[in-house]
């Protein structure tokens, strides 16, 4: 049994579940809210477990007996993928791999990192900007990197983001759909990452990792 230690609108949070459901490995979700009382994230028992203050961690007990705390979202789909390869979120062939792995990395890379909470919080203390200003620009560059994704998925995208079987690129993908979607980011220009969207989201798996459906979210 792994333990998710997450937020239910972190995206980098989603990303693991979409995996864990995917591959139906049974977990359970430890929450840990980057709102309340400042971010439960900063506090010294989470620390403990991951040093760098962030979510998601998975924690588990590996075959051995040695308790493990693994955190880094990329990372953790990486583990996943190796310990339930039967039901693979990466092709066979190394080029295809390859392919998913872009998809991931502009994502995980080139997107998340400039919409990240303490990022906002950052541009607020140093800068003086407002909510508004702020989500402006959440939507600059979520909509720059989508609009190289949407030329990108050209050459890849079936059903799914790489051909008709959900990737890792769909498990990261979506989130990062649902956040500029949050934030009303025009879709129009990206109709390959709207059927991708959809068709996700068509699947159950998909279905029991979105945000709200997790135990934590608002009722």
């Amino acid at each position: 049994m792994y333990t998710l230690y997450g937020y239910w609108r972190s995206s980098a949070v989603y990303r693991v579940r979409c995996a864990l459901e995917l591959k139906g490995l049974p977990y359970e979700v430890s929450p840990v809210s980057l709102i309340a009382n400042g971010g439960e994230q900063l506090d010294e028992t989470y620390r403990a477990l991951n040093p760098m203050a962030e979510l998601p961690t998975l924690a588990f007990v590996a075959p051995d007996g040695e308790p493990v705390a693994l955190a880094q979202s990329v990372a953790i789909l990486e583990y996943l993928e190796e310990v339930r390869p039967e039901v693979p979120l990466l092709p066979a062939d190394p080029v295809a791999r390859a392919r998913v792995r872009q998809i991931v990395e502009g994502i995980n890379s080139g997107i998340h990192p400039l919409q990240n909470l303490k990022v906002l919080k950052e541009l607020t203390a140093r800068f003086g900007t407002d909510l508004a200003a702020n989500e402006d620009w959440i939507r600059h560059w979520i909509g720059r990197g989508f609009a190289g994704l949407e030329i990108l998925l050209g050459r890849t995208v079936g059903r799914h983001a790489f051909g008709d079987v959900a990737t890792l690129a769909d498990c990261v993908l979506v989130p990062q759909i649902y956040n500029a979607r949050r934030y009303h980011l025009d879709m129009t220009p990206f109709p390959r990452l709207c059927a991708v969207w959809d068709a996700a989201n068509a699947l159950p798996a998909f279905q029991r990792a979105a945000p709200e459906a997790q135990r934590d979210a608002p009722k």
